[in-house]
Order: structure tokens, then sequence, then C-alpha cells
């Protein structure tokens, strides 16, 4: 269906999941996460979040693409392209090791920030995860995002197909510890 046609039921349904008041549901039919996860199809990313930035105009924007060129910068690109070709085989290494400008780490940390400032928290652009080794399921399961009080809402451009969730449109992705906005 084109965004225009189902976009309405979509951003209600996200409407009722953050409410304050179905936060405990959220949790139990997450399986215990903290998370939504807002599927459309990867070709009409930018109507959807376009969208939510105007629904949600307080909203904190996490942009992963940006996330990913500032880890690259923060080691620089020559020092960060002999270290992902020392660990071509791992890359999951490359983008979730234990320093703080990490891919990764970089995504938590802002994730973070913006619960303390009591915002609810869109990841956006998660396409840029495909290949670092970063699954949504990283993200829902980690400590920090289960703690958090306000749900964190994930733009997930897929498609669900014969009740699999495709990233992409093409690689099985978790849909555990979160509830699926479809």
């Amino acid at each position: 269906m084109p965004f225009l046609t189902e976009h309405k039921q979509k951003f209600d349904d996200l409407r009722a999941a953050l409410h304050e008041g179905n936060r405990t549901q959220l949790k139990r039919s997450a399986n215990g996460g903290n998370t939504v996860l807002f599927v459309y199809p990867p070709a009409e990313e930018e109507e959807y979040i376009a969208k939510a930035r105007e629904l949600y105009p307080d909203g904190h924007f996490i942009d992963v693409a940006e996330l990913f060129v500032k880890s690259i910068d923060s080691v620089g690109i020559e020092d960060f392209k002999q270290f992902y070709k020392d660990h071509i085989t791992t890359t999951d290494v490359v983008f979730t090791n234990d320093d703080p400008n990490s891919l990764f780490s970089l995504i938590v940390s802002d994730i973070c920030q913006a619960s303390q400032d009591g915002k609810t928290t869109f990841l956006i652009h998660t396409g840029a995860l495909e290949g670092t080794g970063i699954e949504n399921v990283n993200i829902m399961e980690h400590k920090a995002v289960m703690a958090q009080g306000i749900p964190l809402v994930i733009f997930y451009p897929s498609t669900y197909k014969n009740d699999e969730l495709l990233f992409l449109n093409h690689k099985s992705a978790s849909k555990y510890r979160c509830n699926l906005v479809k």
C-alpha cells in the first residue's frame, strides 16, 4: 500500500503504542523490551521520517547515517580503512567495540541522552546498519535501552511477508523485544 493510504493507520498505532498508559502493555507484548519497531517500505523512508518529524516536533531524532560518519571521522578515514581491512571477516568488531566513538556506542549514548531529556527517541536511517554487524535486537536488548522510561522508536525500512520481517526487503530480522507497528 502506498504511503498516502497507509501512513495514517501506522502513525495512529504508533501514538497508541507510545501513550504513557500503554507502557506496561508495551513491555509485556515486547517480552520485556522497551522498543517500538516501526516498519515501512524502504522506498518510502523519507516520507515516513518527514511525517514523524511533523507529528513529533519535540521528538529526538537520531540519524544512524550521521553517527556512522561521525564514528569514522573520530578516527580518520585512513585509520578506519586500515582497521576495517584488518577485521574484514569480523566487521562487528569494527562497529561494536568498546571505543566510545564506535557506532554502537554512539547510538546507545544518544538514546540514553534523549531519554534523560524526557523526549521520545526515534532512530532513523537504520539502513546504514547493513553490513555493520549491528542488528536491531542488539539495540533493543541493550540494558540501557531496556531501562529507559520512554520507549525507543526504531524506524525500520523493511517488509513483512508471510509472518517474516525482512530488513531492507531481504534480510530476516528479529521482532523479539519490541512492539511491531507494521
